[in-house]
């Protein structure tokens, strides 16, 4: 399995209630496939994976799963803060019928790089998924560095790295790891389409949650190398991000979704959308609108 392109970290849509909006979520789905997106991530950190319990993380991957019906990867986030739990999650997640696991590094607990090897290690060889490994270290205070990647991709189960840290050197360091077999994703939007000229394989992004074909006309212009085209889609698009950046992931983007009809309101201790930014979220929701009724070009297609 390959994943590259244009991939959705998804957000979950919750009701007033406080449950989770399966309605929402179907139309959140649907919208990606149509959009053009290659590959879904369902119970990442964007999609509030650690106010889920286990039932509905079973709910909401074998929704995808079923609506999805095999037109584009479905990937699930099982990262957790040790080994044996990480593992336990990605055979759940196998079970119900996910392609891949997006496995963060173990949050909090600050692992050094041979412990980073051996838990991946272990992953790869118990969990029965196929890897993809997600370094965010602003979020998880623990840095997998590339060094220890290379050691990691050779087991061929670990099949990819989703980089966040948005750093021309180790991005270049990544870079020279990739091959038809291991894939170099970008974690983060602003700086995706200088990552996919210099060579990665695509972008797990929030923003597509919200304009699907827009980052899906990025990733096609920046993977064929088209500097101009990707550049001016990148300027279109910084109001955007800028916006998406106003307050902790994933709370703008809940909030341009709740305007479009999918889902109200985040789970404890994330809050919604500061009333200070009220405004620009009815800007950008039109901004939204306009990219998306752009046409989507041949690479597109």
């Amino acid at each position: 399995m390959r994943i590259e392109g244009s991939i959705t970290a998804l957000a979950t849509p919750f009701t007033a209630a406080g449950e989770i909006d399966y309605q929402a979520w179907r139309r959140l789905l649907e919208m990606q496939v149509v959009g053009g997106t290659q590959a879904v991530v369902v119970a990442g950190s964007t999609g509030e994976a650690a106010a889920l319990d286990e039932g509905e993380f079973d709910r909401l991957l074998s929704a995808a799963v079923e609506l999805i019906a095999g037109r584009i990867p479905v990937l699930a986030g099982t990262g957790m803060q040790s080994t044996a739990k990480t593992i336990a999650q990605t055979r759940r997640a196998r079970d119900r019928g996910a392609n891949a696991a997006l496995v963060v590094t173990p949050p909090y607990v600050r692992p050094t790089q041979a412990g980073l090897l051996v838990h991946y290690t272990a992953l790869a060889e118990q969990a029965g998924l196929p890897i993809v490994l997600y370094n965010v270290p602003g979020r998880t205070g623990c840095d997998l560095l590339p060094d220890t990647v290379a050691q990691l991709r050779v087991h061929p189960q670990v099949i990819g790295i989703k980089e966040a840290v948005a750093d021309s050197e180790r991005i270049r360091a990544l870079l020279s790891l990739r091959g038809d077999d291991f894939a170099v994703l970008s974690g983060d939007d602003p700086s995706a389409g200088q990552s996919m000229l210099a060579g990665a394989d695509g972008l797990v992004s929030v923003a597509s949650n919200v304009i699907p074909a827009t980052m899906r006309r990025l990733c096609d212009h920046a993977r064929a190398g088209d500097v101009a085209a990707t550049a001016a889609i990148q300027e279109r698009l910084n109001p955007l991000l800028a916006f998406l950046g106003v307050e902790p992931n994933p709370i703008p983007v809940k909030a341009l979704l709740t305007r479009m009809g999918m889902g109200v309101g985040l789970r404890l201790p994330l809050l919604p959308l500061s009333s200070q930014y009220a405004r620009d979220a009815i800007a950008m929701a039109t901004v939204c609108g306009a990219l998306e009724s752009e046409p989507a070009g041949p690479l597109a297609a």
